[in-house]
């Protein structure tokens, strides 16, 4: 089993701006180091020839693409619909103070 130190955790809470109790050094350690052992019997499993998974939904391209799409209607016409327009651009109000 791979066991850190109270020294080493000590060290990740100072890099992680933390202030650990004496009872939390000693959960952290066990738990890290429970993670640790983990990790250390996944990296023993024989992976050779498996291929690696990128993303499981099966969708390659969920992206339409760019179409012009006339709706036969004039600039004109709709920039009438507006509250307000200058040199055929919509005005709106100031929005920076």
């Amino acid at each position: 089993m791979v066991k850190i130190s109270k020294e080493e955790i000590l060290k990740l809470a100072n890099l992680a701006q933390l202030k650990l109790s004496s009872e939390e050094i000693n959960e952290f350690s066990e738990e890290i180091s429970s993670i640790l052992d983990y990790v250390s019997h996944l990296d023993k499993i024989d992976v050779e020839g498996l291929e690696p998974t990128y993303q499981v939904s099966g969708l390659k391209n969920v992206t339409r693409s760019d179409e012009k799409i006339d709706y036969d209607i004039d600039k004109n016409q709709l920039m009438s619909n507006l509250p307000d327009s200058q040199d055929g651009q919509i005005k709106v109000k100031r929005m920076i103070g």
